[in-house]
């Protein structure tokens, strides 16, 4: 019997706490230029990615994620054309993206191409053909270095990255999303992993006080997905226009009906219940 120890918490301070999963087979173990890559097959999960040792998606619980990402930022909205997408290289958020008809373009910048192939080879599912989709700009560099340098914007951006460890570290930076907000259109939205804020309090505390000050409106909402150990996951939103965070249910349901939706953990419903926080998570961010 083989195991593979997820080692993120005692990275990130030893917290004696370690999430452990039955492999049934390896199908990938390899080093990039940046990370080390771990595709496995489990018995419970489906076909699992790691990074550098971390869980990053499983095939049974992805959408928990993908599509609270995608769905509250592009629906709260109502009218995106272009978004762009910062990591995200297997492909789960372009995917979902792309199930919006209003979608005209997405760029999508991840710095590991090896992540890309390895995905669209290994576990097809998550982007379902997205990076063949004409609407899709795949640009493999650096996100903290094309988002300063770029001149284009957009509706809506979503950072898809790893833990504020290793490569994924510049992605939480105050620099960071002072250049979000600028490649942002009026009333554009952006929205950010922040962790789980049971075990990751500080990954959400410094995350939520950067965007403060690069967004008038800053807050964060939350999902469950099982394989991100410690409870509730939050995810940052940053937006100038107040009035996204305070859409209707009926415009809400309308929406995703307009775009045809049919999802496994996004509804309306749940997109208004992410932002009542635990008393626990809203006093961190108050």
């Amino acid at each position: 019997m083989t195991w593979f120890d997820e080692a993120l918490h005692n990275a990130l301070g030893d917290r004696g706490y370690m999430q452990r999963i039955e492999v049934t087979r390896w199908v990938v173990r390899e080093k990039s230029d940046f990370q080390d890559i771990a595709i496995f097959e489990t018995k419970h999960f489906g076909r699992v990615l790691a990074l550098d040792g971390i869980v990053q998606t499983t095939e049974a619980d992805e959408p928990a994620y993908h599509e609270m990402l995608v769905h509250v930022p592009l629906l709260a909205h109502g009218n995106v054309r272009r978004v762009m997408v910062v990591g995200g290289g297997d492909g789960g958020i372009l995917r979902e993206i792309l199930r919006h008809p209003t979608v005209e373009h997405v760029r999508e910048v991840e710095i590991d191409s090896d992540v890309v192939e390895l995905c669209r080879e290994h576990m097809p599912s998550l982007s379902d053909g997205a990076y063949d989709d004409p609407r899709t700009e795949l640009i493999i560099g650096d996100g903290l270095k094309i988002m300063a340098e770029m001149d284009e914007t957009y509706d809506v951006i979503i950072v898809d990255s790893t833990d504020p460890v290793s490569v994924g570290e510049v992605l939480f930076t105050q620099k960071f999303y002072d250049d979000c907000h600028a490649h942002l259109t009026p009333g554009g939205i952006l929205t950010t992993q922040s962790g789980v804020p049971f075990l990751q309090a500080q990954e959400l505390i410094d995350t939520h006080e950067r965007l403060k000050t690069a967004f008038a409106d800053a807050a964060a909402y939350l999902t469950v997905v099982p394989t991100y150990i410690g409870g509730y996951m939050a995810l940052g939103w940053g937006s100038d226009e107040p009035a996204h965070r305070r859409v209707a249910l009926s415009t809400l349901q309308e929406r995703y009906d307009a775009a045809g939706l049919k999802t496994r953990y996004y509804t309306p419903e749940i997109h208004l219940a992410a932002f009542a926080l635990p008393p626990f998570i809203a006093e961190k961010i108050k």
